[in-house]
């Protein structure tokens, strides 16, 4: 039997810390806005990582900060293959993250039941 290998979740904590470090502060590209990293998914086999982000702004913004982080992927993993000493880098793809937008409408509409309610 095959021991399963928590390398991907190590990998992936140090991902999403590395791109979050990228966000906040070498980032030079004016299409990125407000850009936070909610989560990074490994593949098993360490060849990819599927990056969810949250991004603050209307729908337009959000497609033009998501143009801007696909462009800057390359350049993200090249950072990331010096900085973590890996001997071949996950391909970033980078996927809007909207379990915070789906929240805040949870509870707007439970604000209004309740203001109805009353």
């Amino acid at each position: 039997m095959k021991r399963r290998s928590h390398r991907p979740e190590r990998l992936s904590e140090l991902i999403r810390q590395a791109v979050g470090a990228f966000l906040t502060g070498d980032v030079r590209d004016p299409r990125i806005g407000f850009v936070t990293v909610t989560g990074v998914d490994v593949s098993p086999d360490l060849s990819h990582a599927n990056v969810r982000v949250s991004v603050m702004g209307s729908d337009e913004e959000k497609a033009t900060s998501l143009e801007g982080l696909a462009s800057a992927a390359r350049f993200l993993r090249a950072q990331l293959s010096k900085e973590l000493h890996l001997r071949t880098s996950p391909e970033l793809h980078f996927h809007l993250d909207r379990g915070l937008e789906h929240a805040q409408h949870i509870d707007r509409v439970l604000k209004e039941l309740k203001e109805t309610d009353d």
